[in-house]
């Protein structure tokens, strides 16, 4: 019911295995699969599209009912057999300032009332850190390392990187800018006091950011130094990020004609697992995507 319902949705075989993590060709042995269960056509082919048939229509329309009271069964059933004090620890990056986080803590405390959330912020470094040491159940923050095996690597999305520069700035007038081009401005980084060495080691040596380091406690100071023309602000579209304003201008980083990419990610201790995390996580993947 699951992949029908999601090949209906989706109106893509292609999308639709996507969104449930496995092949084309699996989710579409599994279609022919129910249909040959049901000894009835479902689905019309023709080509590289199809169309429901009158069996297909009202096999989707109470498929979507019945998965939806499957959802609040699995969820009800989870909350009786917990504990009654619940709670999940969630940490973001510091640079991080979208509107998705906010609303996926929003959707998950309507969903789980019972569940006290707690929240804190930090740079990657510090991040890591608590989630080592049993500080925070899940962390929101960028991929600098490879993946370990020891988490969930919980991928989000891959964004684009860009370069703040205040409109005085004799590159604001450009439509991308070359990451040697910004060698010779200084780059400002939002980071701790305690975690600056930290943060200017990544940025120079892993991804190439050279010149001159500055660094901010958080975005607002790092956009007021931007606006003052004192260097230029490195940052990732991720999500609904705040805009500028009209004395900073926000251009593509681009490395050899391409734009440098960051993954981002929510990362958790596989053997801390529990399925307040994996809901969470995926809420907020959902809102991001």
């Amino acid at each position: 019911m699951k992949y029908f319902t999601a090949v209906v949705e989706c109106g893509s075989f292609t999308e639709a295995a996507e969104q449930c993590y496995i092949s084309q060709s699996a989710i579409s042995q599994q279609i022919r699969a129910l249909e040959k269960e049901l000894g009835v056509e479902l689905i019309h082919r023709e080509n590289r599209k199809f169309t429901l048939t009158p069996a297909g229509e009202y096999f989707y329309s109470r498929s979507k009912g019945l998965l939806e009271e499957v959802d609040d069964i699995r969820r009800e059933t989870v909350r009786i057999g917990q504990d009654d004090e619940l709670q999940l620890r969630i940490g973001y990056l510091r640079c991080y300032s979208g509107q998705e986080l906010h609303q996926a803590v929003a959707e998950f405390s309507r969903l789980y009332p019972e569940v006290s959330i707690s929240i804190v912020n930090g740079t990657h470094e510090e991040l890591y850190d608590l989630l080592r040491f049993g500080g925070v159940d899940l962390i929101l923050s960028d991929q600098r390392r490879a993946f370990s095996s020891q988490y969930e690597n919980y991928q989000l999305l891959q964004c684009g990187c860009y370069a703040e520069l205040s409109v005085s700035s004799d590159l604001s007038s450009q439509e991308s800018v070359e990451l040697d081009s910004l060698k010779r401005i200084p780059c400002i980084l939002i980071s701790s006091r305690e975690q600056q060495n930290t943060e200017q080691d990544y940025f120079q040596n892993t991804l190439g950011f050279g010149g001159q380091f500055l660094f901010a406690e958080n975005l607002e100071e790092g956009r007021l130094m931007v606006a003052g023309n004192r260097g230029f602000l490195p940052i990732e579209s991720v999500g609904t990020l705040p805009p500028a304003g009209a004395a900073i201008r926000r251009l593509p980083i681009v490395r050899n004609g391409q734009q440098l990419q960051r993954n981002y990610c929510v990362f958790w201790l596989k053997d801390q697992t529990n399925y307040y995390i994996e809901e969470f996580a995926g809420i907020l993947r959902k809102l991001l995507l």
